[in-house]
């Protein structure tokens, strides 16, 4: 609950802010300009300024593109900067659109890898006409959500229809034996020693005993651990304290558990490979302790006793007698580089990442969503039910006290087993974490609120705000390529392989998109997880209900550079047909490996498309846990600017321009605050230069020009200031 009070106290205190003082500029433009200021010279300072503030708290800046989970979403303050600078001439003109009220009326503008639809609702917010289109159905409603228009009071009243169906059978699921409700379950994962007689009681998989401690373990040391022996719930300090002694039984225990690592030992000293001790199952689960609230709102902890487990054993009983008419996950999980840990795990089908109350609470409220009458209200709670997922399986674990309590399954960017779960209250109350109803206020009402009146981040004296009135509503009718063709509709979302559009040649005024990087994250093998369930609600017409994943040949997402290569050029030539001939392609990129920019420069020059600029810019993942705990993480996208053959006046033809310009750019992203590493100077300097191949004048090899990069690496990074990842080891 502490996540949703502080998102909501933000808002409310930013929504009273206005930048004082003169109207802001009102701009129009109707047309791409031969040469731009995201060519020559974009404000990148004051970009990545306001990309920096919105980064911290995405979801409370751009509400409208995260009413359901996505990876990688994009920052709106770096899509409103490109689309400014795409059609101001000067750098000064950019930085009065981008800070005043732009408007686009008849652009159109395509993203054919739309995501969450960032570049859509930043373009729309502008009055451009939008295309969007992603591989992933998971994607495409995440889109839709952004830009459809939903009507308040029907969408108050479908979900109070819901909740007067479900609530308060969900609530029955999670009370107490004194009918307080229970705001949280504590499981802990269970394994047989393989070195025990088959009767000995399994191993409690818990790295430590310790459940429950604040946020701030320094300043609030006083914890909650479950005794081992009877499962009383103890309180220890986790500053001093390496032992608990029970009130309850009387014995003292260590404080860590039985786990180290990947090892378990069990109460006769034998230590084994969990996996191993799994022996082919997923682990069974126990619950050993509760979060109650009570009367007066505090929240009170407490073992589990026999009500809890007779309460349990309803649900289960439930489950099995109403399978047939509740909404329920299917599929079997697809090995891939995200699901092979869940796999190794023995978790096989997407039924097993939830317990028997989960399943029956989530596929009653799935039902009574399901049976609404089709619309765009109905489809806002179908995301909003398929984003209360991420908080609701026995993948989620306990965040501690002082912060929102459930950890999703998503902080790993793959399907990571955990040994002690959390259940939450599904429905929920105002103490809840995640759940259904705290969910519809910070997720959809603040979308539906932001999507009437959009505020930006600007800078007043000095310093990015909030700022109302520079962009126009996100309220539109999504129509198919025959109502946008004919003008009927403004926005046109669909799903499937961008390599082929329905859409004439020559339609687009500019490409704007953030493509996958060439890396490991497979997100369809995570969008499988809710895909499974969405497949029994139909969120609107033409989401492929058959299908069993939402993997796809024609992705464009490889470790293999080859692939990757591939892919992404077949997207490129679709992008150079559908552009205007004074069109632009602008794209951001991020590239550890020089293998992923040798194989992008490959595919723009075969797609027939020349880069003339390369910009750095903020990237949007400064609260990533991944990329924070790195040593060397990255901060900076470049954005990749191209044109049609005839079309093009590069920014750099040579690799010492190239360099230069790279140098420039990230010092004044540097100024912005932004802290420049190492892998952003490569990242962006090897872009720089291997851009270099697509012009038409060059004679280099990629191969060449690659090493000439490396070089040019070094020389940036000693400019900048920037310790190489050699100092970085030593300095570790």
């Amino acid at each position: 609950m502490q996540d949703l009070e502080d998102e909501l106290t933000i808002f409310e205190q930013d929504s009273m802010l206005t930048a004082f003082g003169e109207a802001p500029t009102r701009v129009v433009r109707t047309s791409v300009p031969p040469v731009t200021a995201l060519e020559v010279q974009f404000p990148a300072e004051l970009v990545s300024a306001a990309a920096e503030r919105e980064s911290w708290r995405k979801e409370v800046h751009r509400p409208a593109t995260h009413t359901h989970k996505w990876w990688a979403q994009r920052l709106g303050s770096v899509f409103r900067g490109i689309l400014a600078s795409a059609v101001s001439e000067t750098e000064q003109e950019a930085i009065v659109a981008y800070s005043g009220e732009l408007r686009l009326p008849d652009l159109v503008v395509c993203d054919p890898f739309a995501g969450s639809g960032t570049t859509l609702a930043e373009a729309a917010k502008l009055g451009a006409r939008v295309i969007g289109r992603d591989i992933n159905p998971v994607a495409t409603l995440v889109q839709r959500q952004a830009l459809a228009r939903w009507d308040r009071t029907r969408l108050d009243r479908a979900f109070k229809k819901v909740e007067s169906q479900v609530r308060k059978e969900i609530d029955e699921l999670h009370r107490d034996k004194h009918g307080r409700p229970v705001l949280y379950y504590f499981w802990v994962a269970l394994a047989s020693c393989p070195q025990c007689p088959a009767e000995t009681a399994p191993v409690e998989l818990f790295s430590r005993y310790v459940f429950s401690q604040h946020a701030y373990p320094k300043k609030y040391p006083t914890a909650r651990a479950t005794c081992p022996h009877c499962h009383a719930v103890v309180l220890v300090n986790v500053v001093e304290d390496d032992k608990l002694t029970c009130q309850d039984c009387g014995r003292t225990a260590d404080i860590s558990g039985s786990v180290n690592r990947a090892t378990m030992t069990c109460s006769s000293g034998h230590s084994s490979k969990v996996l191993d001790a799994l022996d082919g199952r997923p682990p069974a689960l126990r619950m050993y302790a509760k979060q109650v609230l009570a009367a007066d709102g505090s929240r009170v902890y407490g073992p589990i006793d026999e009500f809890d487990l007779e309460l349990y054993a309803d649900a289960e009983k439930r489950l099995a007698l109403r399978r047939d008419e509740l909404v329920l996950p299917v599929g079997e999980l697809e090995d891939g580089n995200n699901t092979r840990q869940a796999i190794r795990w023995n978790y096989r089908s997407w039924e097993q990442f939830f317990n028997a109350r989960q399943l029956y609470s989530l596929g009653v409220l799935g039902a009574a969503i399901r049976d609404l009458e089709p619309s765009p209200e109905r489809e806002a709670l179908v995301a909003l039910f398929s984003g209360v997922l991420e908080f609701n399986n026995v993948f989620c674990s306990f965040k501690g006290e002082g912060t929102g309590a459930v950890r999703h399954m998503f902080s790993n960017h793959v399907l990571k087993p955990e040994r002690t779960p959390l259940e939450a209250h599904p429905w929920g109350t105002l103490a809840s974490s995640g759940s259904f109803s705290t969910l519809y206020q910070s997720r959809i009402i603040r979308a539906w609120e932001y999507k009437r009146r959009p505020h930006d981040l600007v800078m007043v004296s000095g310093s990015p705000e909030r700022q109302f009135g520079l962009s126009g509503s996100l309220e539109f009718e999504l129509g198919d390529s025959r109502d946008f063709s004919e003008g009927v509709s403004s926005a046109y979302v669909s799903s499937g392989s961008s390599t082929s559009f329905d859409l004439p040649a020559d339609s687009v005024d500019l490409v704007i998109t953030d493509p996958p990087f060439m890396d490991n994250v497979h997100y369809s093998e995570l969008a499988d997880f809710f895909h499974a369930w969405l497949r029994g609600l139909k969120p609107f017409g033409g989401y492929p209900v058959d299908t069993t994943t939402t993997r796809h040949s024609e992705e464009v997402q490889s470790a293999k550079p080859a692939e990757f290569g591939r892919a992404i050029e077949a997207v490129w030539k679709e992008c150079a047909r559908l552009l205007k001939p004074h069109g632009l392609l602008a794209f951001t990129f991020h590239q550890a490996r020089i293998d992923g920019w040798k194989e992008l420069v490959r595919a723009l020059e075969m797609a027939g498309l020349i880069v003339t600029a390369v910009q750095p810019v903020k990237a949007e993942m400064s609260t990533s846990t991944i990329k924070s705990s790195a040593a060397d993480p990255s901060n900076l996208d470049s954005i990749v600017v191209c044109r049609l053959p005839g079309h093009e006046v590069p920014a750099a033809t040579s690799v010492g321009e190239a360099e230069r310009r790279a140098v420039s750019g990230l010092l004044e992203c540097q100024n912005a605050g932004i802290k420049v590493g190492y892998s952003d100077v490569e990242s962006v300097v090897r872009g720089s230069v291997l851009a270099l191949h697509t012009l038409p004048s060059n004679s280099q090899t990629v191969d060449s020009l690659a090493a000439e990069a490396d070089l040019a690496v070094v020389r940036a990074a000693a400019a900048l200031g920037v310790k190489s990842k050699k100092d970085l080891r030593v300095a570790g």
